[in-house]
């Protein structure tokens, strides 16, 4: 656990570091574009902070190529460099949109490309699904579930990027706790080791966030862009593939060594990945069918997102941000205590995660659907956002 709460801490210091670098460069030498019509904030801001998050990556990551104790994580390296790679080109797309806005179909052309390097050439796909021993059929059927999932939460991260700090506190939560999960997970298993390529993308994602943030926070000094929110939903994805699309079927059985349940046992390893980016999900599914429906591409940008909305409603910026940190971190860790509770020894223990989240999701509700006078007059006279996409 000490080498996981080393890279936290270096990754989190390296991309504040290189974040604050980015920042000065980019006000000196006006790196910045101007205000777009869909945008509302009113000073021009740089969008280039994902540079800064990808430099933090590939420090991690060298980082750890000289650590004794993640030698497992490089005992495939074709597969960190088809990652690394996929990430460099994700980021060097998404800097290009961010400067100069790309046709969408060249952006989704590069996102599908870079999945497909990593499923190919990185052989990271999605072999099996463990629901009672059900694999993944052909090595195309894996395939294209790989590509196809990597695109999706790519995008479904993007999508919500359109508040200050709000994908970097969001990912931040959601890789904490994935980070969580997948280290019990493996422990679960009986694994010889605790470190895993999933749970140092976690650690490495946990550091980025944590590093970007105090730069991105409201009001921001720096966007992270496209370039930044596609490469964390790439990571993401990898990381959730690289442990649920992985485990043996066998491995669920009645109960395991821990007492684990069969039904929850079976169902949370893909369950938690996707509850993780629920929200970005729900919003991307929205986007997808609200501007088909009108005839659309369902790439066009509009301000009609779950937080533009929240604002609409009258939650101030802010409040907005913070609310969207509760959903995720409720719904989240409401299904990891299932996971941890469900055990021989204390049966009812996976109730306490099932009373978390009812009691959680009610008052993230309440909160949401009641912004307070305060927040109104706020959102009224000041609303700071990044992007409408």
């Amino acid at each position: 656990m000490k080498q996981y709460v080393f890279t936290i801490l270096f990754t989190a210091t390296v991309t504040f570091v290189l974040a604050w670098s980015v920042w000065r460069l980019s006000l000196r030498y006006k790196l910045y574009p101007g205000i777009r019509e869909r945008d509302v904030h009113k000073t021009p801001t740089p969008r280039l902070g994902g540079i800064a998050m990808f430099l933090g990556v590939i420090a991690a990551f060298l980082v750890s190529s000289q650590h004794p104790f993640f030698s497992i994580v490089w005992a495939q390296p074709q597969q960190i460099w088809a990652i690394l790679g996929a990430t460099a080109l994700i980021v060097v797309v998404g800097v290009a949109d961010d400067v100069w806005d790309l046709d969408w179909m060249i952006k989704l052309g590069a996102q599908f490309l870079a999945a497909g390097i990593i499923a190919w050439f990185g052989e990271l796909q999605i072999y099996s699904l463990p629901i009672g021993g059900l694999a993944v059929g052909s090595s195309w059927v894996s395939f294209t579930l790989t590509v196809f999932s990597i695109v999706v939460v790519m995008n479904a991260v993007n999508f919500i990027d359109g508040l200050d700090g709000l994908v970097a506190g969001v990912c931040l939560i959601a890789n904490g706790i994935f980070f969580a999960y997948s280290y019990l997970l493996v422990r679960d298993t009986g694994a010889s080791t605790y470190f895993t390529l999933a749970s140092f993308i976690a650690a490495v994602l946990i550091g980025v966030c944590a590093g970007f943030l105090p730069m991105n926070w409201s009001p921001a000094k720096l966007f992270m862009g496209d370039s930044g929110a596609l490469m964390l939903g790439l990571l993401m994805a990898c990381s959730a593939i690289a442990i649920t699309g992985n485990l043996p079927p066998a491995i669920v059985g009645d109960n395991d060594e821990f007492g684990r349940s069969q039904l929850l046992g079976a169902f949370i390893p893909i369950l938690l990945p996707v509850v993780i980016v629920l929200l970005p999900l729900l919003d991307f599914g929205l986007a997808v069918v609200r501007r088909m429906s009108k005839g659309k591409s369902p790439f066009s940008p509009d301000r009609k997102h779950l937080h533009h909305r929240m604002l609409d409603m009258g939650h101030s910026d802010r409040d907005a941000v913070l609310i969207f940190y509760a959903w995720t971190a409720i719904v989240s860790l409401s299904v990891l205590l299932m996971y941890i509770g469900t055990t021989e020894e204390w049966p009812g223990d996976y109730l306490l995660g099932v009373v978390f989240g009812v009691v959680g999701i009610v008052a993230c509700l309440v909160v949401t659907l009641t912004p307070s006078r305060r927040a109104a007059a706020a959102s009224a006279t000041d609303p700071v956002l990044e992007d409408a996409r």
